[in-house]
Order: C-alpha cells, then sequence, then structure tokens
C-alpha cells in the first residue's frame, strides 16, 4: 500500500512540474470518497484522495459544459486509481458533476465504476462528494 501512495504523490509531482510555463491552480478540499477524505487537485485535471479508508487517484480527461452558459453546472469523466489501507486496490472511472458555490469554492459529485484486482477481478460501484476551495 505505501507503494501505491508513493506512486500517487510522484505522479502528481511530476505532473505538476512537467510544463512549468503554465500556472498551477490548487484546489483542497474535503470528501466522502475513502470514507472522510482530504482532496488535492492541481489544473483541474489532477485529483489526489487520502482517507481514512485508503486513497485514490484520478486523472480528469474530459470536462465540459451544459448548453446554458449561465449554469454553475459541469461534468468531467476520468480515469484513476485506488487503493484501501486492508490490501484491496483497482482502477476506477470517475464519471462526476461540479458546481460552482461561489468565488472559489466548488462542490462536486461523482459515481466511479470501479474494478477490484485484489483476489481477481472484481466489478463494483463506488461514489464521492465533495467540496474544494481553489486558490
Amino acid at each position: 500500500m505505501k507503494k501505491f501512495v508513493c506512486c500517487c504523490a510522484a505522479l502528481a509531482s511530476f505532473s505538476i512540474y512537467a510544463n512549468e510555463s503554465s500556472e498551477t491552480d490548487l484546489a483542497v478540499g474535503m470528501a466522502v470518497d475513502q470514507q472522510l477524505s482530504v482532496v488535492i487537485e492541481f489544473n483541474d485535471q489532477y485529483r489526489a484522495i487520502i482517507g481514512n479508508e485508503g486513497a485514490a487517484f484520478d486523472y480528469i480527461f474530459a470536462n465540459g459544459s451544459f448548453d446554458d452558459s449561465n449554469n454553475p453546472l459541469t461534468w468531467y469523466v476520468g480515469a484513476g486509481a485506488w487503493g484501501e489501507w486492508d490490501h484491496d486496490f483497482g482502477m476506477r472511472v470517475p464519471l462526476g458533476l461540479n458546481v460552482d458555490l461561489s468565488k472559489g469554492w466548488d462542490l462536486y459529485g461523482q459515481i466511479h465504476p470501479e474494478l477490484n484486482l485484489y483476489k481477481g477481478p472484481e466489478l463494483q460501484i463506488g461514489a464521492a462528494l465533495g467540496i474544494k476551495y481553489s486558490f
């Protein structure tokens, strides 16, 4: 499990510094994902979650808004990995919605189909609800 957390941290830090010419957009918050969790998000694309039950890392590869430009609701799709402190681990596909609450504050909710790989492939479904503040 330590290897999984170290790999997630290394991947997140590498991706931040890979393109130094762009300004880094940082958001931090709390979520119910791996039970009660801390969320750190970089550039609206890389999300690291560390919680009471485990850790996860998601790469958001597609996002968009709905037809109305005044609508505070946006959507996203990603790919990620997760691991629990009791040895379960696997991959997941976050499918979510963001709501802009006020300047800097976002609320998000997602479902994520999961593939548990610990004792052979097993399909599962998970969900998360969180709030973030962007700096």
